[in-house]
């Protein structure tokens, strides 16, 4: 790694680790160069606006994420495999629930901007779906899992629903009672139950 990626990687991880304590609008680019103790100068030689500095956060944390959580290896069959997948909904929520909270600002974020490539982040994002994927059919092959009549389906409905209760539930924020009664951590372990009874071999 040349000096000009060693100095682009050091703030990347200082904006990231700013963005995961407050939220994306609190963070200005001085904060990020006070961070790292350069100015803000420095900052705009290497990223053209904060945008470009998000947009980056975000692909360096889901691949954190990713390598941190998803390594399905050590798993025997299908169906275990499956579980894991899953399971690393929750697992993420208990120990780092800001990491969701991010994604969820992150998303909307973007949503207002048009001119930006979403390309990268999105290939990161089809890794999870691709391991999903080998889970599965080693499942069907190993008969520990039911086969599923639309696959793709399942996986996008089951994995974008889990993702947004996360998402709603990492923000903090009980709009109305029955939101202060709930366990969370339970609410998403619920979800993930109902999921996987989708893929229980049927005895």
């Amino acid at each position: 790694m040349g000096l000009k990626e060693m100095k682009k990687n050091l703030i990347i991880e200082a904006a990231l680790e700013l963005f995961l304590e407050k939220s994306i609008s609190d963070i200005t680019i001085k904060d990020i160069a006070t961070n790292i103790e350069v100015g803000e100068a420095t900052i705009y030689r290497y990223f053209e606006n904060k945008e470009n500095i998000i947009l980056l956060c975000a692909e360096r944390l889901e691949k954190k994420v990713f390598d941190e959580y998803f390594d399905l290896s050590k798993y025997k069959t299908g169906y275990e495999k499956i579980v894991e997948f899953y399971n690393n909904y929750l697992y993420i929520f208990k120990s780092h629930p800001n990491y969701y909270r991010f994604i969820n600002e992150f998303d909307a974020f973007m949503l207002s901007k048009s001119n930006i490539n979403l390309d990268e982040y999105a290939s990161i994002i089809d890794k999870f779906k691709d391991i999903f994927m080998d889970a599965y059919n080693e499942g069907i092959s190993d008969n520990t899992i039911s086969n599923i009549e639309d696959i793709e389906i399942t996986y996008y409905a089951t994995s974008k629903s889990l993702l947004e209760l996360c998402k709603k539930e990492a923000t903090g924020i009980d709009l109305i009672r029955q939101d202060k009664m709930i366990n969370k951590e339970k609410l998403i372990k619920k979800l993930i139950d109902i999921t996987l009874n989708e893929f229980k071999k049927e005895v």
